[in-house]
Order: C-alpha cells, then structure tokens, then sequence
C-alpha cells in the first residue's frame, strides 16, 4: 500500500504510517450510556509478514451517564413524529459534540478526526433501511473536528445487515483469540473461516450476532429503577424456568441461515412478549434469561480462546453459567478499560480506516455484495 496522507480541516497532515489520532464514540442499544475512547494508530506496511499490520494505544476512555431527560428521548425516539425525530437527530449530535469538546479539554486531545456510531433506532435490513441519529455536523461543528458517522447505511443499501461492524477491528487489533464475543445490548461473535483455495488455506472472517443480552436483562431491571444487575447477582437468586427456556431457544430466528442481525424491533415484538407471558418474578425472569444467553453462546463455539468484552462481560453470574455449559472453550475477560471500551476503540479504528481509504465493512460479515468503506464526513474548517 501506497503511503498514504491526508489533511484535516485545521490543517493538519495525516501520515497513517506515523500516527493517526482518533476519538471514538459509542453509544449501545442497552442506552447504558456515551463512551468516549481516544486511540492513536498506526499502519506498519512491512508487518504481518508484508501483509500490513495495524497498532493502536488508548490514551484515555471515559464513560458518562446520559440525563434521564435525553435517555427517554432516545429510549422511545421510534415512536416520535417526524419533526420530533428530527429535531432529536440534531440535538443529540450537539449533546454527542458538546461531551467530545469537555473531554478534550480535560485531556488535552488533539484528535485527527472523531468516529461516532450514533444511537441506533431503526434497523431493518431486510428492505435496507437503517437509522443511527446524532448529528456528525453537530459534532463536527461543537468540536471543531472532522467527524465521521452513519457506518452502516452504505453496507445496508448493498444488501449487506450493516452489522456487525466490529469484526474488521477483531481481526486486526485482537488476533491473538480465536473468537471475540462482545455481550452489549446483543451479543455478537467474529473468528476466521478457513479454507482450500488453491492448494492454500484462505482466511475468511465470520461474525454475526447471537441473542440479546443486557437489552433484555436491563429492561427488566430498570422496572425498579436499576440500570442493570449488578455481578448478575439477582439472577443468581431467581430460578429458570424450563417452559420458558425452550421457547425462547427455539424462536425461529435461532435456526435462520446467516448472515442475520438483530435489532430492538424483533425483542420488543417476540421476545419481551413471550417473557411477560409467564408470571415470573424478577430474579426468575433474569436468570432464565441469562441461561438463554448461555445456551445460545455455547452453540457457536468449538473450543478455544474467547476474549469476552461488553457490558454482559462483567456479570459475573452470566459468564459462569456460560462456562459451565461451555467446557470446549476457555473465556477471558480482559483489563477492565478493554471490557468497557473496546467497541468505542474499534469504531475509532473504523474512523481511521475511512480516513486511510481503506473498506471498513466486510462483506464476508454482512452479506453486502461487496467489501465498502462506510461512513459519511463532515468537515469543521470554513472556507475563508
């Protein structure tokens, strides 16, 4: 690969091979909250045995708590009318632009550019249409950096499931495991396929999303005013419930073809449903639940090193009752700051790939008709 620059609205030259400085935003469908990841990159042409090789370091992540005011917008934003869908759209990306400048200034981080998910409200695929509002020239426009945003829309329109996007990043940045299982709002699995092509063994990576997790488990907890179960440790006082458990293994999207993803529409009209339809209590419902999400999990593994990351990865009972039925693999959950940063730190990286002219959405993953370069740019520097 060539070497590749590129110059920001301040200014400022961007040599990948030296060191591109990205602040990543993610913001979960389980509305925990905004992470904010800054990461330095960069590409070493000559590593991976000439193949290319990318490092990063994380200077700082923080996380903060959204105002109950914006985190009901959010929560109910598919309900709103167009006006008032709009109008959040604009708002939160100036809210999203006004934490990224306080952050700044905190740390004194000077980003190239600034990668933001956005908050996902409708995610439909199958007619390729999918939503993640927050403004990125609202952002761009607080901050005074180049933002880039809406990964996903270019994926969808190519028939791809636009999600999930974090593979690109697990392959690149977490090699060292054979599968990365992320346990957010929905847990999702990537590892590399191989095959014969030639006479040579061709990797290809696979992901997809296995079940819902804390978008479930929080949404009953938040019934008594707790964002989440802490430790897991009223799950582990409740009981599962057999009836319970089977139905929900055997929905029908557990036995599709892939590639598939999962979004809040098919939880709020099958799966929460179902779940109210027993007379259970609380701690009954959390611990059937987790014991799904097991289930689920152990069917995609054949064995080996699985990194755990996401919010699902510090519910100490979740990840018992997962190794416990799942003997072939062994999970670790890494540094705290992995756990609860790392999809921020990968959408800073597909921050830096857009920015290096490099696809950042694998069709191998989604199902797209081809590999793309996601994301739409906006420019903070005026023209004078």
């Amino acid at each position: 690969m060539a070497q590749l620059k590129n110059v920001t609205s301040a200014g400022e030259i961007i040599d990948i091979e030296k060191e591109i400085r990205v602040i990543g935003l993610m913001s979960g469908t389980s509305l925990d909250g905004l992470d904010i990841c800054y990461v330095t990159f960069n590409y070493d042409k000559e590593g991976n045995g000439g193949a290319g090789k990318w490092n990063y370091t994380i200077i700082k992540a923080e996380d903060e708590g959204y105002p109950d005011e914006l985190k009901q917008k959010l929560a109910t934003a598919q309900n709103m009318t167009a006006l008032e869908y709009a109008q959040l759209h604009s708002d939160y990306g100036l809210y999203l632009g006004a934490r990224v400048k306080a952050f700044m200034e905190r740390n004194n981080a000077r980003p190239h550019i600034i990668a933001s998910h956005g908050q996902t409200v409708f995610h439909q695929p199958a007619i390729r249409f999918t939503s993640q509002i927050g403004s990125g020239a609202g952002i761009a426009a607080e901050t005074g950096v180049d933002c880039v945003c809406d990964f996903r829309t270019t994926d969808v329109a190519l028939w791809g499931q636009g999600a999930p996007l974090v593979p690109i990043g697990d392959r690149n940045l977490f090699s060292d495991y054979d599968y990365c299982l992320n346990m957010g709002g929905f847990s999702n699995i990537s590892s590399e396929s191989f095959k014969e092509v030639d006479g040579k063994k061709v990797a290809t990576r696979v992901a997809y999303d296995i079940s819902p997790v804390n978008y479930v488990l929080n949404h009953y907890t938040r019934t008594i005013g707790l964002d989440y179960d802490k430790d897991g440790e009223m799950a582990r006082k409740g009981a599962i419930c057999g009836e319970l458990l089977e139905k929900l293994n055997n929905l029908p999207f557990y036995s599709m073809e892939g590639p598939k993803s999962l979004g809040r529409e098919w939880v709020e009209s099958d799966v929460l449903p179902l779940i109210d339809s027993y007379s259970l209590s609380l701690e009954d419902k959390l611990a059937t639940f987790c014991e799904h999400v097991a289930v689920q999990i152990s069917k995609h593994i054949k064995g080996g090193k699985v990194l755990l990351t996401g919010g699902g990865a510090l519910n100490k009972y979740l990840v018992e009752r997962m190794q416990a039925v799942a003997e072939q693999c062994t999970y670790f959950v890494p540094d705290k700051q992995t756990v609860n940063f790392k999809e921020a730190l990968i959408f800073a990286f597909l921050g830096a790939l857009y920015m290096a002219d490099m696809p950042n959405c694998m069709s191998s993953v989604t199902g797209a008709e081809y590999n793309c370069i996601g994301g739409a740019l906006y420019k903070a520097g005026g023209v004078k």
